[in-house]
């Protein structure tokens, strides 16, 4: 890797990122909602695009409702700055505070955390911007809520296929808002359509949530057939069936059981070659088929008993992801959305902070600026420090466990050679902390004592597991000495910065204050107008150099006293163990002394 490169990308990543713009001032309050697409379970493979996902709001993660315009019509969601997501508001209940939406996404993948986008809200004069036809991509040919006005299912996309017929009722307390109630009286039926018709190429997706409110009698979740030919879902008892109807007759996927009394998602995917069933997520069972084109007439809920809530159809055949992250999204068991802090647009200590800002001078600003730098420079040292000593401290203690269950006769054991690798990386004691190996405790400064005195020993007698002579031990002594000294050196680098950020920062900071006061007075000298109004600006913007003087300095001051702790800790600990190590050569050679004498 190269190093410099490296260290760029590093030193950005130190930076806070500049706030995010606000989109829109008629809106006074946001907050960040984060997609963790890894909450699935596992990675997603693929990059999705255009994937409708749930937004729960409610009191535990949203505390505004009071807050909301009408029926949540100045709800917005972002992107960034500039790019609105599509967005349909399925419910808003301001007194329960539960709010149900559903946002299109431009892309998820597991483990990415750039697919976030902005919830923005408080404009009471804001027009409805929920826009359910602009909320699926094109393959997505139905979609039923089943919300309560409506007497038939009304599709939510933009095909408008609507229920030609239904006999369901509807429940208000549903899965995702309110719910298709079946009694078994019929089912929902819809004519044959273009965009509802199975392709041989593209396949057929259809998906819904199920809770059976008691076990079934020969009732059909979906029946999709165009003459003989056609799909269904059949559930007897709690078993589930799978079935296409083909030219060369049925195929079926093996029985999956339903647990009665509990809402659970299934998917039925008809891809070209095959045919694939999923409950909650996980695919649960498939079998070979060659797909044929059918234009079929649905029927949903076919003398069955119980509840149907998120119906949907697409005229492609779903991935796994897809389907893995829709059940997920959907579910509150799951929390694959987080939501941050609120952010409001109309805070009365920004304002003052904003006259503040605005008073400054130029020479202020050079101060400020200066202080800002030191700041960077102290932040930069301050995580890196502590990033390499945390790094030593680990490969110290675990390559003390290593040592001490060494044989006295065999102290070499440990001892390994530096790979080009390691020497590349050697200058930078934070490039060796972050990105280099430590299979052998490579940032630790007791190995690198006990490497050098190894090898020392090795030039010296050639075997390190000979006795050694009162010549070498003392020059073992001095080597040992240099070493300490040259990491503690390695391990106090730059921290002279931090010094010179804790004592120049407030008189930096003060010399701008100065400064900033001798202009403000001057300015009313000349102007002779004398009052309050016209001096307080001035004085407090005089002042924001010492706040900033004391920002670097007060941040610094406690992490020069920790870090120093810790690298007094670390060189404490290499006195110890040198002159145990040496100790242990001084009785290896007694001991071999005392055996060559009575022999």
């Amino acid at each position: 890797m190269n190093k410099r490169t490296f260290l760029v990308g590093l030193t950005a990543l130190m930076f806070p990122l500049l706030a995010q713009a606000w989109w829109n001032d008629d809106w006074v309050s946001r907050r960040q909602v984060t997609v963790d697409a890894a909450a699935t379970g596992a990675d997603i493979q693929e990059t999705l695009s255009d994937v409708p996902i749930l937004v729960r709001l409610h009191a535990g993660n949203f505390g505004f409702f009071a807050e909301l315009a009408e029926n949540g019509r100045d709800l917005r969601f972002l992107k960034d700055d500039k790019t609105p997501l599509h967005y349909q508001i399925e419910h808003i209940d301001t007194v329960s505070e539960i709010g149900l939406i559903w946002v299109r996404l431009p892309q998820a993948r597991g483990g990415v955390s750039n697919d976030d986008f902005w919830l923005y809200y408080g404009n009471g004069n804001a027009p409805d911007g929920s826009d359910g036809k602009s909320l699926y991509d094109t393959p997505q040919s139905l979609v039923y809520h089943f919300n309560e006005s409506e007497a038939l299912p009304q599709d939510a996309t933009a095909y408008a296929t609507h229920a030609t017929d239904s006999k369901a009722q509807i429940e208000a307390a549903g899965w995702i808002g309110a719910a298709a109630k079946f009694t078994g009286a019929g089912p929902i039926t819809l004519n044959p359509a273009p965009q509802l018709a199975i392709s041989a190429d593209k396949g057929w997706t259809f998906s819904t949530w199920i809770k059976l409110d008691q076990s079934q009698d020969k009732a059909k979740l979906l029946d999709a057939h165009e003459g003989d030919k056609g799909i269904a879902l059949e559930v007897q008892g709690t078993s589930l069936n799978t079935v296409w109807t083909g030219a060369t007759g049925k195929t079926e996927i093996a029985p999956v059981n339903l647990t009665q009394g509990k809402w659970q998602h299934i998917v039925l995917v008809a891809r070209p070659d095959k045919l694939e069933l999923f409950v909650d997520g996980l695919a649960a069972g498939s079998t070979p088929l060659s797909l044929t084109a059918l234009n079929p007439a649905i029927a949903i809920g076919t003398n069955f008993k119980g509840l149907l809530d998120e119906v949907q159809i697409a005229a492609t055949a779903r991935s796994a992801d897809w389907i893995k992250l829709s059940f997920r999204s959907q579910s509150p068991d799951f929390s694959v959305l987080g939501f941050g802090q609120d952010e409001s647009n109309s805070s009365g200590d920004s304002g003052h902070f904003m006259v503040i800002v605005q008073n400054v001078t130029i020479d202020g600003w050079v101060v400020i600026g200066l202080t800002l730098i030191m700041l960077v420079v102290a932040i930069i040292v301050m995580v890196t420090k502590t990033l390499v000593i945390n790094r030593v401290t680990r490969d110290n203690r675990t390559f003390l466990e290593k040592y001490r269950k060494l044989d006295p006769r065999k102290l070499g054991d440990l001892d390994q050679d530096e790979t080009d690798d390691e020497h590349e990386l050697a200058e930078s004691d934070l490039l060796t902390a972050l990105v280099g190996k430590h299979d052998h405790f490579q940032s630790s400064t007791l190995y690198h004592l006990y490497h050098i005195a190894i090898h020392e020993l090795g030039q010296l007698q050639g075997d390190v597991n000979q006795s050694v002579s009162r010549e070498a031990w003392n020059y073992l002594h001095v080597k040992l000495d240099s070493q300490i000294v040259t990491e503690s050196q390695r391990l106090n680098k730059n921290m002279v910065l931090l010094t010179i950020a804790i004592a120049g920062g407030p008189f930096l900071g003060l010399l701008g204050t100065v400064v900033g006061v001798m202009i403000t007075f001057a300015a009313i000298a000349a102007s002779g107008d004398v009052n309050i109004n016209s001096i307080a600006p001035g004085i407090a913007a005089a002042l924001l150099a010492t706040v900033t003087g004391l920002a670097v300095a007060i941040p610094a001051l406690f992490a020069y006293n920790y870090l120093l702790t810790q690298i007094k800790d670390i060189t404490a600990s290499m006195r110890v163990f040198a002159d145990e190590f040496l100790a242990v050569l001084a009785m290896r050679s007694a001991q071999q002394q005392q055996l060559g004498d009575k022999s």
